[in-house]
């Protein structure tokens, strides 16, 4: 029989915990582990990966095609040992242990060197009405990334993360549920590291000490308690394995990679092609333009305002010209608009689309268009024919798409009255077939499966083109399908410096490509802060100015001369990058790994970086300081163990080291560790611009390597090898240092070009690179 574990509150009922283990039964994957009618199943599905699954009833959850990308018959078996002992049954694997404590049931995990890691507290799992959860013990000097976008500080412990999609409008360091919902999240301490995913998409919520320090607690109001124990020990290996669970991000076309400009809204597609005008004037690099529900008739979505831009492919075509692409927002709200002749809405209609309450009426809320319904996303049916309406904007050439509001956002009374934000009834049916379900659990991957409709359906009606998808909401896999953006900031101080540790645990939670509104969505930023917000931004993987309806405009030559001439060298360094930010991405295409780092990611065992949330990396390579505050020319700088120089100066420094840096409005302190090499490429003013005739390779005294990964950067061809790689190493010895390049590996054949190699401090040689090897030597 259960045991029953009473609470202090006396208003909540008390827990029903797991008994003793009363039968065992293994197979060659699982092992599974009668407690009576409860049971708990342990899946062994990588040597570092294991499932555990409890359920109250005996009966567990059938999959869910919206799940985790590799479901546990798709991993390649591996061995494991089962031993039975009197107390407990230990389950082995080549890189950790698991010890199940018989009576009761409990479950601790050990690595190789006998070290204990996500250990079950005292009552272990427990559940009652509408609840089920697990408690595990908090090690002393532990601490916990991830959780998707958490406000506040970089380290969760002692917090309150809560999964549930929201609309965070003016969101702070306190808010807590946020547009983005992933119940993933990595425990470090120095010499070990686990990921823990909790597979529900129902509300869940991860309390890391808040209540009970000492013990964190998973809940969730699903029915079945679903998690993965992820064991590192380092988080690059955490990443690579979650991500492998959850999908890694496809490579996005590179344009991509250069700087977007948007605002709430460009009135006229006259304004449009001024503010590109402005940009290739001034020679400041631009490569997209976003259009915000204003381009829209009516707000309807899939439409265009007749008298503010009335021939969008004509304005589509005359941006490319110039070396522009557009970016359109899309929004789930359809207007209800049954007297109008609305193809959207009268199709969805006619077809069922949209969402139902249980009583058969159409549910409706009010957003943009005013009363508005909404399509069931969960249904295939309903995610194909979305996905054959986007290609009325990629048929003129639209080469974004911009899905927005879709946690799903809105209001229970027009926009423009006090109103307030309501979901979706929870009792409210969707899906179809076997796997038709209500709100509650679909709530938060609302969005995410939006964003598999959009990417879908794109890549196969333009399968020959990559497109840009970017999303506000989703849910754990989303990079598989969109970037993500941290919504609706603020131009505040605290909002520039809180967009680090927010992209860092969006890296964290297998999202790589992310970035912040620069400069703040909502209000006016003063000329300093958007400066130094620009100069952070250049690092961030998605790079957008975005700034919202009644704010001063926000483009880089508002400010005055000073502002715009930094803006300009800052994204003009971007595109120089741009082989060494391309290569991250394919980095993280093929491994998860994050583009933008907390320097914890590379120096997992120094406590110094656990806390460090004003610092970050870009690869592993530079480090940057960025100033967060307004008023300072001087900031400290932790450089942990190494060799390191200044970016600017090139004065070294040799770590773990704090140093005072000097940092005038016109330089963001940098660094770069000894022995990086790092490809750069002249000045364009948009990606595209013309063939790369000139790679320098910038190298810094010491030991490294570097392998830089090159395709056309906008066709699918990388997909069937075509794209090659090109390992570069140095190697510094006494008075000379010596620079290989091997031969060029892969089917892809980049245009003639001459290769630059500078030794940074000491000089530089240069070849006409033909793919073969070469080797140079520097006298130092």
């Amino acid at each position: 029989m259960p045991q029953y574990f009473g609470q202090l509150h006396t208003k909540e009922p008390a827990w029903s915990i797991l008994g003793a283990v009363q039968s065992i039964k293994q197979d060659d994957r699982h092992i599974l582990f009668k407690c009576g009618i409860p049971c708990v199943k342990i899946s062994i599905l990588a040597p570092n990966l294991i499932r555990v699954r409890m359920t109250p009833t005996g009966e567990f959850l059938p999959r869910r095609s919206w799940a985790v990308a590799q479901a546990d018959e798709e991993w390649s078996k591996v061995p494991f040992e089962v031993r039975e002992k009197a107390e407990t049954i230990e389950i082995t694997t080549e890189q950790m242990s698991i010890v199940v404590s018989r009576d009761p049931f409990r479950i601790q995990c050990f690595d190789s060197a006998g070290e204990l890691f996500a250990e079950d507290a005292d009552i272990g799992m427990g559940w009652r009405t509408g609840t089920i959860a697990g408690w595990k013990r908090i090690e002393t000097d532990e601490h916990f990334y991830g959780f998707g976008e958490p406000t506040g500080l970089l380290d969760q412990r002692s917090k309150v993360r809560t999964n549930w999609t929201t609309d965070a409008i003016d969101f702070g360091i306190l808010t807590d549920s946020m547009y983005q919902a992933i119940p993933f999240f990595i425990a470090l301490r120095p010499g070990l590291g686990y990921g823990l995913f909790f597979n529900t998409t129902f509300w869940s919520r991860f309390d890391l000490g808040a209540q009970q320090p000492g013990v964190w607690r998973m809940e969730t109001q699903g029915s079945e308690l679903d998690y993965y124990i992820i064991y590192g020990p380092e988080p690059a290996k955490i990443i690579q394995t979650y991500t492998q669970l959850t999908g890694r991000m496809p490579l996005p076309p590179r344009w991509a990679l250069g700087y977007h400009q948007c605002r709430w809204s460009y009135e006229s597609q006259d304004i449009v092609q001024k503010v590109a005008q402005e940009f290739r004037q001034r020679q400041i690099p631009c490569d997209v333009i976003h259009l915000d529900i204003d381009y829209m008739n009516g707000y309807r979505v899939f439409t265009w305002s007749p008298k503010r831009f009335a021939n969008p492919q004509e304005l589509i075509q005359n941006l490319k010209e110039n070396g522009f692409k557009v970016a359109t927002i899309v929004e789930p709200g359809v207007k209800y608009d049954p007297e109008a002749d609305y193809k959207v809405f009268d199709e969805g209609f006619k077809n069922d689309y949209f969402v139902r309450k249980t009583n058969g009426q159409l549910f409706h809320g009010y957003v943009w268009p005013d009363k508005a319904v909404f399509p069931d996303y969960l249904r295939k049916e309903v995610r194909d024919w979305w996905g054959g309406l986007l290609k009325s904007l990629t048929d003129i050439g639209i080469a974004g798409i911009w899905n927005d509001m879709n946690e799903p956002t809105l209001d229970d009374r027009p926009f423009g009255d006090p109103g307030r934000k309501i979901d979706f009834p929870l009792n409210t049916a969707q899906g179809s077939g076997d796997e038709k379900t209500n709100h509650a659990e679909t709530h938060n991957v609302y969005g995410l499966m939006m964003a598999q409709a959009s990417y879908e359906a794109v890549v196969k009606s333009r399968p020959t083109e990559r497109t840009f998808f970017l999303t506000r909401s989703g849910f754990a896999g989303i990079q598989r399908w969109s970037a993500v953006w941290t919504g609706d900031n603020q131009s505040l101080w605290e909002h520039l410096e809180m967009s680090i540790p927010m992209l860092c645990n969006l890296g964290l939670s297998g999202i790589a490509f992310v970035g912040s509104d620069i400069g703040g969505f909502a209000g006016n930023a003063t000329p300093e802060l958007f400066t130094r917000w620009m100069q952070l931004g250049m690092l961030y993987p998605f790079m957008r100015g975005h700034s919202a309806l009644t704010t001063a405009q926000h483009e880089p030559w508002a400010f005055g001369d000073r502002v715009e001439k930094i803006c300009r060298e800052y994204i003009q360094l971007r595109y120089r990058l741009l082989p060494y930010i391309y290569t991250l991405f394919w980095e993280a295409a093929t491994t998860g790994a994050p583009i933008l780092r907390p320097l914890l990611y590379h120096f997992p065992n120094d406590p110094q970086t656990f806390s460090l949330a004003d610092q970050v990396m870009l690869g592993s390579s530079l480090l940057a300081a960025p100033i967060c505050r307004p008023g300072v020319q001087y900031r400290a700088v932790y450089l942990p163990e190494g060799h390191w120089y200044d970016w600017w100066s090139g004065e070294a420094f040799t770590g773990p080291t704090h140093i005072l840096a000097h940092a005038p409005l016109e330089q963001m302190p940098l660094y770069v560790r000894a022995g990086s090499i790092i490809p750069m490429i002249p000045v364009m003013q948009y990606v595209d611009e013309r063939p790369i005739d000139q790679i320098r390779l910038r190298i810094w005294k010491g030991v490294g390597e570097f392998t830089l990964y090159e395709d056309d950067g906008h066709t699918f061809e990388y997909k069937t090898a075509a794209f090659c790689t090109t390992t570069y190493r140095v190697n510094s010895q006494e008075q000379r240092t010596i620079v290989k390049i091997e031969p060029r590996e892969g089917e892809f054949s980049p245009p003639k070009r001459e290769i630059i190699v500078e030794l940074v401090g000491v000089g530089e040689q240069s070849f006409i690179d033909d793919g073969t090897a070469h080797q140079l030597e520097f006298s130092t």
